[in-house]
C-alpha cells in the first residue's frame, strides 16, 4: 500500500513539475532586487529576454517573481510563440503556471492570417485563445473587423465577436451583434441581427442568422431575411443571394414589395434576377396591387415580373383568380403592362362585380397610371353580363352583345355600354310583395347602363329595334336564357383565401407536381419570356402566354 502511495505521489509530482516549468532569463543588462519596493521580485533592466515553453519575451524592463513563476514586463514588450504569432504592447504580465498573459497599451498581434490591434488583450496559451474586452480591430487580406468584445482561436483561425461588430472591405460593409469569422477563408457566420450593405449601389441584406462569403459576395440566411434593392424589398424565411451575379432565391413566406409601383407579391418560392429587373414566384403565388380603397389580389400557379419599374410586365399563369372587395375574377392567364396600365385576361375570362357576372372571349382592365385607380373595362367578343335575382334564384337578368365597355369611378364600376347586337332581359319584382310582375326583353344596336352599388339604376337604348314586356305567365320558357348563357356563380372567390383554392378540374396545379419540377418549369418559362424580342413583349398574344 505504501509503495502504491509513493508511486502515485511520484507521478503526481512529475506531472505537476512538467506543467509548471520555470520562466528562464535568457539575457539582461542588469539584474537587481529591491525587497522594500518589489518584495520577492528580481528586477531586470535593459534588453531583457525571457523564455517559457516555446515562447520568448523581449522588453526594456521586467519584474520576475521566481517563486510565483510570474513576470511583469514594461516598455516595448514583444512576445513570440514560435513562428505562429508575434505580439507587441507597452505592458504585459505572464503567469508561467497557468500560461496566461495579459497585455495592454497599444497591443498589436500578428499571425500568418491576420493583424489584431486593441488596448487590452488576454492570451490563453494552453487553449490558444486571444480575448479583448474593450474594443479591437482585426485585419486580414480581405477584411477589416471591429467589435467591442472579441475572441480569436489561433488553431481554428476563428474570430468570434459580439456587440457592435463590423466587417468592412472596399465593396461591402457588414454590421452585426454576433458573428464568427474565419481569417483563413474569409467566411462569416451570423448569429444575431446583421446587415450587409454594398458600398457601390447601397443594396442591403438583413438577417438574424446566416452565412456570408466575403470572397464571392454569396450569402445565405435562414432567419428573418430581407433583401433591399433599389425598387424592391424581398423578405422570406430563408434567402440565398449572389450579389455579383445579381441572383437571389427565397423560400417560404416570401414577400416582394415594389416600392415604385406600390405592388406586393407573395409566395413560397421565388427567384430574382437583379440585372434583368425580373423575378418569378410559385407556390401560393399572389400579386397585390394597393389601391386607394382596398387592394386587388391576383393569384396563380406562377407569377413572372420582368423589366424596369416604368416598363414592367407582370404575367400570371394557370388557375388565375382575382379578388377585390367589389370585383372578383378568374381566367387561365393574365398580362399586365405597367407602362400602359393595361391588364388582359385570357382563356375563359370572367369577372364578378357585386352581383353581376361578366364574360367574354377577352377581358381588359385599364388602371390610371398616375392615380393607380381602376379606370375602365373592356369585354371583347361574345360579351355577356348576368345578374341573379336576389329573391327568385332561378331568374337571371341578362345583357348580351358584341362588346361591353365599362367605366370606373373611385374603383367602382359606374357605367357600362353594350356595343353591337345588344340584347337585354329583365325580371321585375313587386317592391312590396316581392312577387315577379313582368319580364322585359329588348333588342338594340347599343345599350348604356348606369350602376350604383352594383345595381342598374338607369338604362338607355340606342337605335332600338324591338322590345316587349311580358307578364310571367306569357313569357316563352325557352327564351328565359340567351344563347351562350352559363352561370358560374359557384366559381366566384368570396374571400382572399378562395383565390388559392384549386379547381377540381385543374391539372396544372403545382400541388400535383414535385417541387423541383415546378421550379424547373417556372425557371424555363421565365427564361423564355425574358429572352423574347422587344416587339413580341409589347404585343403578347394568347399563344405566347400559354
Amino acid at each position: 500500500m505504501k509503495k502504491l502511495f509513493l508511486l502515485t505521489f511520484i507521478l503526481f509530482s512529475v506531472v505537476s513539475f512538467s506543467q509548471t516549468k520555470k520562466i528562464k532569463i535568457l539575457s539582461t543588462e542588469l539584474s537587481t532586487a529591491d525587497e522594500s519596493k518589489y518584495p520577492g521580485a528580481t528586477i531586470l533592466i535593459g534588453k531583457v529576454k525571457m523564455s517559457h515553453e516555446g515562447a520568448t519575451l523581449d522588453c526594456k524592463r521586467a519584474l520576475l517573481y521566481k517563486d510565483k513563476n510570474l513576470f511583469k514586463a514594461i516598455g516595448e514588450v514583444i512576445i513570440e510563440q514560435g513562428d505562429s504569432i508575434i505580439q507587441y504592447s507597452d505592458f504585459a504580465t505572464y503567469n508561467g503556471n497557468t500560461k496566461k498573459a495579459k497585455s495592454w497599451g497599444n497591443v498589436e498581434i500578428n499571425d500568418k492570417e491576420m493583424t489584431l490591434k486593441t488596448d487590452t488583450l488576454h492570451f490563453d496559451r494552453i487553449n490558444q485563445v486571444l480575448y479583448y474586452p474593450n474594443g479591437g480591430t482585426i485585419r486580414d487580406t480581405k477584411n477589416t473587423l471591429k467589435s467591442v468584445k472579441g475572441t480569436y482561436l489561433l488553431r481554428e483561425k476563428k474570430f468570434t465577436a459580439q456587440s457592435k461588430v463590423t466587417v468592412v472591405n472596399p465593396e461591402n460593409h457588414l454590421e452585426s451583434d454576433h458573428l464568427d469569422y474565419y481569417t483563413n477563408t474569409n467566411l462569416a457566420y451570423l448569429y444575431g441581427p446583421s446587415t450587409i450593405t454594398n458600398l457601390k449601389d447601397s443594396t442591403k441584406v438583413y438577417s438574424e442568422r446566416g452565412f456570408y462569403d466575403t470572397n464571392t459576395d454569396v450569402s445565405y440566411f435562414v432567419k428573418r431575411a430581407k433583401l433591399f434593392l433599389k425598387e424592391r424589398t424581398v423578405s422570406a424565411d430563408s434567402l440565398y443571394y449572389d450579389k455579383r451575379n445579381g441572383f437571389a432565391s427565397a423560400t417560404n413566406n416570401i414577400k416582394v414589395v415594389d416600392t415604385v409601383q406600390n405592388m406586393v407579391a407573395k409566395g413560397n418560392y421565388a427567384e430574382l434576377y437583379e440585372h434583368k429587373d425580373s423575378l418569378f414566384i410559385i407556390d401560393r403565388a399572389v400579386a397585390i396591387s394597393v389601391l386607394e380603397k382596398d387592394s386587388m389580389y391576383v393569384a396563380g400557379d406562377k407569377i413572372l415580373l420582368t423589366g424596369k419599374p416604368e416598363k414592367r410586365i407582370a404575367r400570371i399563369f394557370n388557375n388565375v383568380k382575382i379578388f377585390k372587395s367589389d370585383l372578383q375574377g378568374k381566367c387561365d392567364s393574365i398580362h399586365t403592362s405597367q407602362e400602359t396600365g393595361l391588364t388582359r385576361m385570357f382563356n375563359r375570362p370572367i369577372l364578378w362585380s357585386n352581383n353581376s357576372q361578366i364574360t367574354g372571349d377577352s377581358i381588359q382592365l385599364l388602371t390610371h397610371k398616375e392615380s393607380n385607380k381602376l379606370d375602365s373595362l373592356k369585354v371583347l367578343q361574345n360579351a355577356f353580363m348576368i345578374q341573379q335575382d336576389s329573391i327568385h334564384k332561378d331568374n337571371f337578368n341578362q345583357i348580351k352583345g358584341r362588346n361591353i365597355y365599362g367605366k370606373f369611378e373611385d374603383d367602382d364600376l359606374r357605367t357600362m355600354m353594350v356595343k353591337g347586337n345588344a340584347e337585354s332581359l329583365y325580371y321585375s319584382n313587386n317592391e312590396k310583395t316581392q312577387e315577379l310582375e313582368t319580364i322585359t326583353k329588348e333588342i338594340a344596336s347599343d345599350i348604356e347602363f348606369i350602376l350604383e352599388d352594383g345595381e342598374i339604376i338607369q338604362t338607355t337604348y340606342f337605335k332600338k329595334s324591338e322590345g316587349k314586356t311580358y307578364p310571367p305567365s306569357e313569357f316563352p320558357s325557352e327564351e328565359k336564357k340567351f344563347k351562350g348563357f352559363l352561370w358560374r356563380g359557384d366559381e366566384q372567390p368570396k374571400t382572399v383565401e378562395d383565390i388559392f383554392v384549386k379547381d377540381s378540374s385543374s391539372t396544372t396545379s403545382s400541388k400535383t407536381k414535385k417541387q423541383p419540377d415546378v421550379v424547373k418549369e417556372a425557371r424555363e418559362q421565365f427564361i423564355n419570356e425574358t429572352t423574347k424580342k422587344k416587339e413580341n413583349q409589347k404585343k403578347p398574344n394568347l399563344k405566347e402566354l400559354k
